[in-house]
């Protein structure tokens, strides 16, 4: 008798055991996590590919050149409007209906832009296009809801990887497929590309069982609550200034980097400049291991070697305008970093408050698109003003201020 209770007694432990397994593992797998990363990195570059297009935009429809930099700044603007106002609903609807009914907007917005024969709709596409460019964030939030907490780190990693490779290589794309066959072909290829992706993700893409046992939030109590997050939450208020911090630096460098390479001796092609963006790729990706090492508990130290290191990366780039071989190693070095931080940072902060994902995603994107924002018109006046070391002491004393920051974070009752 007492061995039938023995054997009996092993046989639930087995099973509770493997119950347990089954629930550890990740509801994501590596193949879902990867057409998440290559449906953010596609969303994305939506924003970015104007930049090496300006000029034939301006040609075209007659916009006027000191004008046409705005089709940049309403993008950015509006790409920033939709992190507050769209990457919450996220925690509010089912998410995998609204991934989805952002990506066939964007479709029609790209539509506009690439059918656009005046700067009134080129221009009204544009700021649509950044709105609903926030898609990506809504992908991180419920990739990270989706996967189980021992492997979060390692598939945020993943599909926070697709996002730099978007943006790195979007001027690369956009500055080929516009000798091949003009500008508005960089839009319409991404409306075809975006639509093929959104019926995959529906398809693909587990229901959102969790939007039924949400709190039940008014948007505007929703809203309300992305700034309370930052109040209750030390985690975000710490990680989101690093973020505003190295995309600074990130914007420092990738604004400027076409002024001396397109100058003397170098002279460089928009195409040769923006191959470029294959050096940080390849950094970014080789940063996407550290959501594992977050994952391990050893963000902390993650985030101070890899801020070390971007300071260091500033050393190499200075040579820019003597050599390229430093500078390459220099971008590979800072994409590096700034990428194995930036996955540190979501892994963390997505770890704290699993109802609220998309809200801490959103407040944390916000202070990225600031610190993105004042990289960009730091580093072009600083420029006009200090040429290319000017820019890299910016850079370097940005980078050696996040260091400073993230040590004065590991003494006690610091902030």
């Amino acid at each position: 008798m007492s061995k039938k209770r023995s054997s009996f007694a092993e046989h639930i432990a087995t099973t509770v055991a493997a119950q347990a397994s089954a629930n550890a593992a990740p509801a994501l797998s590596r193949k879902t996590a990867l057409l998440f990363a290559f449906a953010c990195g596609l969303a994305v570059a939506n924003i970015y590919f104007a930049q090496p297009l300006l000029s034939s935009i301006s040609d075209e429809l007659g916009i006027a050149p000191s004008s046409i930099g705005a089709v940049i700044t309403v993008t950015q603007l509006c790409y920033a409007l939709g992190l507050l106002l769209l990457v919450p609903l996220g925690d509010l609807m089912n998410r995998r209906t609204l991934i989805t009914s952002q990506m066939l907007l964007s479709v029609g917005a790209m539509l506009i832009v690439g059918f656009s024969t005046s700067s009134a709709a080129l221009f009204a596409g544009m700021a649509a296009v950044g709105l609903l460019a926030v898609v990506t964030q809504t992908l991180v939030a419920f990739a990270a809801a989706l996967a189980s907490p021992s492997q979060r780190g390692q598939i945020v990693g993943i599909v926070t990887s697709g996002i730099v490779m978007g943006i790195l290589l979007a001027r690369t794309f956009a500055g080929i497929l516009t000798d091949i066959a003009g500008w508005r072909s960089v839009y319409l290829a991404s409306a075809a590309l975006t639509l093929i992706m959104a019926g995959a993700l529906y398809r693909i893409l587990p229901r959102d069982r969790s939007a039924a046992q949400r709190d039940r939030l008014s948007y505007w109590q929703l809203l309300r609550s992305v700034l309370t997050l930052f109040v209750e939450e030390r985690v975000l208020r710490v990680r989101a200034v690093l973020a505003l911090l190295i995309f600074t630096a990130f914007s420092i460098l990738w604004t400027s980097l076409v002024l001396p390479l397109s100058a003397p001796p170098f002279s460089l092609s928009h195409t040769a400049i923006g191959a470029f963006g294959l050096a940080g790729a390849a950094g970014a990706l080789a940063a996407a291991r550290a959501g594992r090492l977050a994952d391990r508990g050893l963000g902390q130290r993650t985030t101070g070697i890899a801020l070390t290191v971007l300071l260091i990366s500033w050393l190499a780039i200075g040579y820019a305008d003597q050599s390229l071989f430093p500078l390459i190693i220099g971008i590979i070095l800072l994409d590096l970093a700034i990428q194995a931080v930036h996955v540190t940072n979501q892994s963390m902060i997505l770890s704290v408050r699993p109802e609220a994902r998309s809200r801490l995603t959103a407040g944390y994107m916000i202070f990225y698109s600031i610190g993105s924002a004042t990289g960009s018109i730091a580093s072009t006046s600083i420029y006009a003003y200090a040429g290319w070391s000017g820019v890299c002491w910016l850079g370097a004393g940005v980078s050696a201020i996040a260091l400073l920051f993230w040590a004065a974070t590991r003494l006690p009752k610091f902030m």
